[in-house]
């Protein structure tokens, strides 16, 4: 009957830098015990013999400790011989290892181990741009950046590289998506239009069936696909094409080099939305007199949000209400 191999294999699966670390350490404790014993008066304790062992495999060799016997240099000459391989290999080998991580890393094969982080799906212009905005608001936010199309990673602080499918399982959870915060689905440049909405459904689809609480926001592209991303389960619907439109015509309406204002909606310029809850104090006063509240704390009234309705700029007698949220630009 055939004797079991199952502890072989399971020497052989640890890493090989392990094994060989284990290899010099047996070499050194049983070559320095065994000097000790051979030549007690050279090296009057184990530790004698270990420090021996180690200065001398490992090649430094100060010669504070020095074998007298013909025994004693036999042993001596064994230890190289077998330790200095062993230890050759061992720096070979952290080195290869270390090369490979790094490789890996900027390859996209290493897993995500945190938390609470936002995962941006697709590398673009606008995926760069975002990442900007998000460190200068948020600067120790970790990203984690899935995409199939780049070779290696974009190499920016706070952010992780996951190179795969987005619509995969297993791409989804080297990102960690499980414990994740929120998700950033931007539309795919190297497919048309309707394509690359169909391809963003789909990734929504699969963070949604996944995670089913995480908070999702998706770009598109097309008003056909609109009603298909909220019946994914959308947290946020960015029409694209819409904002696009409507910054191009207010601008040429306008005449007055109106892109530079918009520039200044940018997070990163210090400016940003937010909408909040009504609070007390609030309730009941009209537009006009919680715009000058709020003025006064460096804030400015946009618009009020009622359920699905959301009012820009209402008339100034619009009355608030304790269900209401205040849409405001601030600092």
């Amino acid at each position: 009957m055939a004797k079991s191999n199952k502890s072989m294999i399971h020497w052989l699966r640890w890493p090989i830098h392990y094994r060989i670390t284990i290899f010099v350490l047996l070499i050194i404790l049983v070559f320095g015990e065994l000097i000790s014993l051979v030549e007690p008066k050279e090296f009057p304790t184990i530790f004698d013999g270990i420090w021996w062992a180690v200065v001398t495999v490992s090649t430094v060799g100060f010669g504070d400790y020095v074998p007298k016997t013909y025994l004693g240099k036999g042993i001596a000459m064994i230890m190289i011989l077998a330790g200095a391989s062993f230890v050759t290999a061992y720096f070979a080998t952290i080195s290869a290892a270390a090369i490979k991580r790094q490789n890996s890393y900027a390859e996209g094969a290493v897993p995500f181990k945190g938390n609470n982080h936002v995962v941006l799906i697709g590398w673009n212009e606008k995926a760069n741009e975002m990442i900007e905005s998000l460190h200068s608001v948020k600067p120790y936010k970790q990203i984690v950046l899935i995409d199939e199309t780049l070779k290696e990673s974009p190499l920016i602080e706070n952010v992780h590289f996951i190179k795969g499918n987005p619509s995969n399982d297993q791409t989804l959870l080297k990102a960690n998506i499980l414990e994740a915060d929120a998700a950033i689905i931007t539309a795919d440049q190297h497919k048309n239009e309707q394509e690359a909405d169909m391809n963003s459904i789909i990734v929504l689809l699969t963070l949604k069936g996944m995670n089913p609480n995480l908070y999702c926001v998706i770009e598109i592209l097309t008003e056909l696909q609109t009603k298909n991303a909220d019946r994914a389960g959308a947290d946020e619907i960015i029409k694209s094409y819409k904002l696009t439109s409507h910054f191009i015509m207010s601008s040429y309406l306008a005449k007055n080099g109106l892109s530079k204002f918009y520039s200044e909606l940018n997070p990163a310029s210090g400016n940003l939305f937010k909408v909040l809850p009504v609070t007390e104090n609030l309730i009941g006063k009209t537009f006009k007199e919680a715009s000058h509240e709020l003025l006064e704390k460096e804030s400015i009234l946009i618009g009020i949000k009622r359920g699905e309705e959301t009012k820009v700029n209402p008339p100034l007698s619009y009355e608030i209400r304790p269900l209401d949220t205040l849409i405001i630009f601030t600092h």
